[in-house]
């Protein structure tokens, strides 16, 4: 199973949904602000439900995140995810994926993490948390022993490292929650989520030409 997946802008918002009914004002504000994708985090009970709900717009690229087992793998699966995405490592959870026809994610930060995804047949991994293991500069030096290797850096990211991150050719995408942050999806205030989105869209067009 091909582990591809185009991002748009190389920018993947990390979503955090407390209550199912954001979902769809949240969709449209991150269409809005230009930026059709999400990585809907498995941490609340209203997660899979507004995964499902936001899957439903053929212009959204919605994901699971915080995946940690094979029945969340299913139960993302059925929600209508079209990727997954782990905060580590774990075969039996890339297993079920492959089985489910889903590109997976799984976290890494050691080389020894790297290897152990290679082995799996993985080349598109997390690096996560980046801001605590080195960021640009642990990214950069995986670059000459993994070459053929491309990550989706997320922690600690945000719209002033942005650009050094999407400058280094071994980033696939980045991954952050500074545009959707929880405390605005709560307010209902979308229309600040959407100015913040195409502000990281903007911020974003300069390293991805």
């Amino acid at each position: 199973m091909p582990d591809l997946v185009t991002f748009p802008q190389r920018l993947v918002p990390v979503v955090v949904l407390e209550d199912a009914a954001h979902a769809e004002p949240l969709a449209e504000a991150l269409i809005a602000g230009g930026l059709p994708v999400a990585e809907v985090t498995l941490r609340t009970s209203a997660a899979l439900e507004a995964l499902r709900m936001m899957a439903r717009r053929d212009v959204m690229l919605v994901g699971a995140g915080t995946v940690v087992t094979p029945d969340q793998v299913d139960a993302a699966a059925d929600a209508g995810a079209s990727y997954l995405v782990s905060p580590g490592l774990l075969e039996s959870v890339v297993v079920r994926a492959r089985e489910r026809g889903l590109p997976i994610f799984p976290g890494v930060v050691t080389p020894s993490e790297v290897m152990a995804a290679l082995a799996l047949g993985l080349t598109t991994l997390k690096f996560f948390p980046a801001g605590q293991f080195g960021g640009v500069a642990t990214l950069k030096s995986f670059a000459s022993p993994f070459g053929g290797v491309r990550f989706v850096p997320t922690g600690g990211v945000d719209q002033h490292n942005l650009p050094d991150y999407l400058a280094l050719p071994n980033v696939a995408a980045v991954g952050g929650s500074w545009m959707v942050s929880p405390k605005l999806i709560a307010a209902g205030d979308f229309e600040a989520i959407s100015r913040l989105t195409a502000e990281a869209v903007a911020i974003a067009s300069p390293a991805t030409t």
